[in-house]
């Protein structure tokens, strides 16, 4: 069993359509321990106040996670890699890859502790609508979870390791790990800590996440060092790529912090039927939008290194058809269904039909 586990952590998925599916599999896989996670929420505590300012914790880190972790995320750093290794050799690759890892690990340590500090002040902000007590709950949970972005960061950077050499097996196994740790902490620590315990299961989902990928960075040498060779025009080349994508995520996570702020003066639970309808509407998008783009995207780097532009658009027109194909009936579905799926996934305990309609009429 433990040889068979191994093989499948080292195995090389280099047919698109069946990293899609191993992906879409583990995906399923790691929505149902999401869903399960929002059902122990819904059940036990509902729409509340409590519920509110753990998901308004999020915004924070998040907000630091975009638009600092996603600088060095797999997507931008991937075709670098890429290109050093079959350009230049390993060990030019690896020296990117310390270079991008030692400035990496030292910007989020550093963004982290200056909102540590300063998180009195920003958490008025994401919630104008809580009272004192709630502000303070929102700091304590909010700084426990700056260590979410730290971790998730790096496991991303080293995510372009697995996505090189094709383990999509480790990288389909880390979110289920991530929404496991979560659960846990829904299951076993808040009845322990209280609301912290939220926070805690959080934490220990990203280390999770971020552990699972070092065996793969250990067998192909890649374990991170940190460098004082820093190769800088690389890493402005890095920045540059990715910046856009970064200033659209940044620039979501706003509206989404904007969103987050109104619902805290609307009244107690309106933030958090908002991010259940938010946390359901994902589920499509990350089984069939995410598998297929994660699976596509090494082949994708590949060719755009190489100038293979007749293969490239072959290959990333068969992927946007999968997409559009699957995408469009699971949306109807969706909104002419909601209802029911909010109340089959959502409807216990704490949880109830007035609650269900206001999520049903948010998800559609």
């Amino acid at each position: 069993m433990v040889e068979r586990f191994k093989k499948l952590l080292n195995k090389d998925f280099s047919n698109i359509n069946q990293a899609a599916l191993l992906l879409g599999f583990f995906a399923l896989l790691s929505q149902i321990f999401g869903l399960i996670r929002d059902r122990a929420l819904a059940g036990e505590l509902g729409p509340s106040a409590g519920l509110d300012i753990y998901y308004a914790a999020f915004r924070i880190p998040d907000f630091m996670y975009v638009t600092i972790a996603l600088l060095a995320t797999v997507t931008a750093t991937l075709p670098f890699l890429t290109s050093a290794l079959e350009k230049h050799g390993l060990d030019r690759a690896k020296r990117f890859f310390d270079s991008v890892f030692t400035i990496y690990f030292f910007l989020l340590v550093f963004t982290s502790i200056v909102i540590f500090f300063l998180m009195p002040v920003l958490a008025p902000l994401v919630a104008p609508g809580f009272g004192a007590d709630q502000i303070t709950q929102l700091v304590t949970i909010s700084r426990i979870m700056l260590l979410s972005p730290i971790l998730m960061g790096l496991s991303n950077l080293f995510a372009s390791v697995t996505q090189l050499y094709r383990r999509f097996f480790v990288y389909a196994l880390s979110p289920v790990l991530y929404n496991l740790g979560i659960l846990v902490g829904v299951l076993l620590l808040m009845p322990i800590f209280g609301l912290p315990g939220l926070a805690y299961g959080v934490i220990l989902g990203a280390f999770m996440h971020l552990l699972v990928q070092i065996p793969t960075l250990i067998k192909h040498n890649f374990t991170p060092k940190f460098t004082t060779n820093i190769q800088w025009a690389e890493l402005k080349a890095l920045v540059l790529v990715s910046l856009p994508r970064t200033l659209g995520l940044a620039s979501r996570n706003i509206a989404l912090i904007a969103i987050v702020a109104i619902a805290s003066i609307i009244g107690e639970g309106a933030i958090s039927v908002f991010n259940f309808s938010l946390n359901l509407q994902n589920v499509p998008l990350t089984l069939i939008g995410l598998s297929y783009s994660v699976a596509a995207f090494p082949t994708l780097a590949r060719l755009f290194v190489e100038n293979n532009i007749g293969e490239y658009v072959r290959q990333i027109t068969s992927a946007a058809r999968q997409v559009i194909f699957w995408s469009i009936p699971i949306t109807f579905l969706f909104i002419v269904l909601r209802a029911q799926i909010v109340r089959v996934i959502l409807g216990t305990g704490s949880f109830s039909w007035a609650d269900t309609r206001l999520t049903a009429a948010a998800l559609a």
